[in-house]
């Protein structure tokens, strides 16, 4: 049986607060092998990017806890000293970050950063760690890398600065990247730019990917597999087929409902999701869904669900899938 290149069991981070504690991931279970890109979807505060952040371990400690496992090159990463979790972030396994306006450091040249990286995980001179670093700039598809090296981050567009991000990612030729919305506040052009860079990418190294993004675009166009979060919990698991062909989860059927259809009624109003995500310190009592679904009952609110094995490549946390599925077939039958 083939070993997966990310294992993450039942995650728990809990987050310890005036307020007292609350817990951003709950039980988030996943798999990514090599070469693979797997999404990671759903609303802001839903959880995706704790769980980034979780797995490389870049939470306060002081004030965060994790519980499970995190098996990555069959060791848990959870269970490492904060000197091993140095040696395997940015060299073994790389991070992007939300926002390329302030990831880079606004008082070292951009050559300066994408060089620390590399010299201290390689352990190469500095003179190498130069050439390593223009050749990544070059492959990023960043003109005149020589000259950008000697440049400092307000000096170069946003568009511009995401590439940097990504060169600073891979300079050490990670076995995997985690890009946490690489695409955020860059224009379409840009978007579509960078995404075509990471695939390119990640053909040259053989990387695993993990793609967390809200823009089910992104997914289609990138992922093999989906991860679909809500509330900290993972909620519905699938090929990115298919959950576009035949979502599962409430929920998962209303972010597909909410896209913008190109040939749609120009006068229709778009679909929204009733409600809003509610607060971590106020999570219901049953199906965490719930109070926006419109197939909840009794069951739902008083009974939280599991995330039940449907295949080998589904899964689904709802108590009712397989009636609203089926009620979804007849109506389409009769129609």
């Amino acid at each position: 049986m083939k070993k997966h290149l990310l294992e993450v069991k039942e995650l728990k981070t809990t987050f310890y607060t005036e307020k007292g504690p609350f817990r951003a991931v709950d039980d988030v279970s996943f798999h990514i092998n090599k070469g693979e890109t797997l999404g990671i979807v759903g609303e802001s505060g839903c959880g995706k990017s704790v769980t980034a952040e979780s797995i490389l371990r870049l939470l306060d400690e002081k004030t965060t806890s994790y519980e499970g496992k995190i098996i990555f090159n069959q060791r848990n990463l959870l269970e490492l000293s904060e000197k091993e979790m140095l040696d395997i972030r940015g060299n073994e396994i790389s991070m992007i970050f939300q926002d390329p306006m302030t990831s880079l450091n606004p008082v070292y040249t951009i050559g300066n950063q994408i060089m620390e990286a590399i010299i201290v995980h390689q352990k190469v001179s500095k003179k190498e760690a130069y050439v390593r670093a223009v050749d990544m700039l070059r492959k990023t598809g960043i003109p005149s890398p020589e000259k950008r090296m000697d440049e400092y981050p307000h000096e170069i567009s946003g568009g511009m600065r995401q590439r940097v991000m990504i060169a600073m990612a891979l300079s050490c030729q990670p076995k995997l990247l985690i890009a946490d919305e690489p695409t955020t506040a860059l224009d379409v052009t840009i978007q579509a730019q960078i995404l075509e860079l990471i695939q390119q990418l990640q053909k040259d190294f053989n990387m695993g990917v993990i793609m967390i993004t809200h823009d089910l675009g992104v997914v289609a166009q990138m992922c093999t597999r989906v991860v679909v979060m809500y509330l900290g919990q993972v909620i519905e698991e699938a090929t990115a087929d298919q959950l576009f062909q035949q979502p599962f989860h409430p929920y998962t059927k209303g972010l597909l409902k909410s896209i913008p259809k190109i040939d749609g009624e120009r006068k229709k109003k778009l679909y929204a999701i009733d409600g809003i995500v509610p607060s971590m310190n106020n999570i219901p009592k049953g199906c965490r869904f719930s109070p926006r679904c419109p197939f909840a009952d009794e069951k739902c609110q008083e009974f939280p669900p599991v995330l039940e094995s449907i295949d080998q490549s589904r899964k689904v946390r709802c108590w009712h899938y397989d009636t609203i599925a089926s009620q979804e077939e007849k109506f389409h039958a009769i129609h």
